[in-house]
């Protein structure tokens, strides 16, 4: 593709696909993360809300510091494999380690003894699943200039990312702790977390070995102190509204994904698989739907159209009569495909407009400070679940013996749709209406890609100069 006589850089299938097999890692254990771990703790273990509330509070502190600090140490890297490269390679053991502890709590061990473990496991899979998804994640926009082969690469790595949503859902619902024997059930269950441990290792490790990154970034670009960065990183206006969008997105997925296994268990007393067929099915066949509303609407408008039809769905979660849930889940997975697909190529546009003001690409400056001001919304979603449960009178399996309590009362349903569905939706509309104020749009949007091609055609000009003497 040429702009203005510069080449934007064409991508193989090979890595466009390569690429997408890391999603696929990279989702199984967040999205069974996500999901399993409120109810694992709050109503198999039992621990209470206040005790999860405080590791929340913890967690979140500690996602505050250490996005942006391995943003900018990834940025500032140079080694003959790349700036992202070794630290996707070398991280992936201890990713698929700290993610199997996780699920080794002490059954009966107090409250006490439950919170620590959970707190130090959390922090430490957190350390780890920060790197690889943000030196993951800071690939995708130094990969290619061009909009449309950015989507394609988010296109290829929501594809395999949905796979491993599907199957980090379907996994946990198949071995987690039903009624009966729960001391049995529980056992079964790790042994499947080790599995999803060693597998997702083994797919970041195979990404690592096909995708080749662009050295001239590498070589070429001048190093930013860390001040500098976090200066040049927090005064740009397209950051501050894309992360306000986003930490709403990030807020409605936690919630909603940490709360389907009770909309299943409790309110259509349904197995969760069937939910997440509802969810999904149309989530995924609307995916590659993604490139012709790219090109039809722009990454912008596209974005909204995405956000408004899931905040619908999801908003009509709370109300629906039980026979018709599935309807908001169809509309909910339409939306969250555009959320799949579309949202990081925005962040790739802020990227961009800030290697014109600066001279250099900083990716993992920008998922840093993303990361640090959007993940505070999952400690957020993990605390408000606990709190609105308990609030609203849920009866925990713990509270009954280990054995599920079906009758819940009208307080604890109406809670449990709300964290499901009406938070979530809501998140999602006021991120469709944040977005209006996202500058990087009509003559400015086609100036900067010209400003861009132009520099990185320079910058790779250089680096063969370089090699050449």
């Amino acid at each position: 593709m040429i702009q203005n006589g510069v080449v934007e850089n064409r991508l193989s299938l090979k890595t466009k696909v390569y690429y997408g097999v890391a999603s696929f890692g990279t989702s199984l254990v967040s999205s069974v993360f996500a999901a399993l771990l409120p109810i694992f703790y709050q109503d198999y273990l039992g621990l209470s809300a206040r005790w999860i509330g405080i590791a929340s509070a913890i967690y979140a502190v500690w996602n505050a510091i250490n996005d942006p600090l391995f943003g900018h140490i990834t940025d500032n890297t140079h080694s003959k494999l790349g700036r992202r490269i070794p630290y996707l390679r070398f991280t992936a053991p201890f990713l698929c380690l700290t993610f199997i502890l996780v699920w080794f709590a002490p059954k009966g061990a107090g409250d006490v003894r439950l919170f620590w473990w959970m707190l130090i496991t959390m922090l430490l899979y957190d350390t780890c699943y920060t790197i690889v998804g943000l030196v993951h994640g800071a690939l995708m926009p130094e990969l290619s200039e061009s909009d449309l082969e950015r989507n394609e690469l988010a296109i290829s790595s929501s594809i395999f990312g949905l796979i491993g949503y599907v199957f980090g859902f379907l996994l946990p619902d198949l071995f987690r702790p039903q009624s009966g024997s729960q001391d049995t059930s529980l056992l079964t269950l790790q042994l499947s977390m080790v599995a999803i441990g060693v597998t997702a290792m083994f797919l970041i490790l195979l990404t690592t070995f096909k995708v080749k990154e662009r050295r001239e970034f590498a070589i070429i670009d001048k190093p930013i102190k860390l001040w500098s960065s976090f200066q040049y990183t927090f005064t740009s206006k397209p950051f501050w509204v894309f992360v306000s969008m986003n930490f709403l997105l990030t807020f409605m997925e936690s919630l909603a994904t940490g709360s389907i296994f009770y909309l299943g268990d409790y309110v259509t007393k349904t197995s969760t698989i069937v939910l997440l067929v509802y969810l999904f099915a149309p989530l995924g066949l609307a995916i590659p739907l993604a490139r012709p509303m790219v090109k039809r609407f722009g990454i912008l408008r596209a974005q909204q159209i995405y956000l408004l039809i899931g905040g619908i769905g999801l908003v009509s979660l709370t109300f629906l009569p039980v026979s018709l849930i599935p309807i908001g889940l169809i509309l909910a997975g339409l939306g969250l495909s555009g959320q799949q697909t579309i949202t990081y190529n925005l962040l790739a546009q802020v990227i961009d407009d800030d290697e014109v003001r600066t001279g250099s690409r900083r990716e993992g400056a920008f998922y840093g400070a993303n990361a640090l001001l959007t993940k505070p919304a999952q400690s957020l979603s993990l605390f408000l679940t606990a709190f609105i449960l308990e609030q609203s009178g849920f009866i925990t399996r713990a509270m009954n013996n280990g054995e599920i309590f079906l009758s819940q009362a009208g307080s604890a349903l109406f809670g449990i749709r709300t964290i499901v569905g009406l938070i979530p939706g809501l998140s999602m509309l006021i991120g469709a209406g944040i977005l209006f104020l996202f500058p990087l749009k009509g003559e400015r949007l086609v100036s900067l890609k010209v400003t861009i091609l132009s520099m990185h055609a320079d910058k790779a000009s250089q680096l063969k100069q370089l090699e050449g003497e």
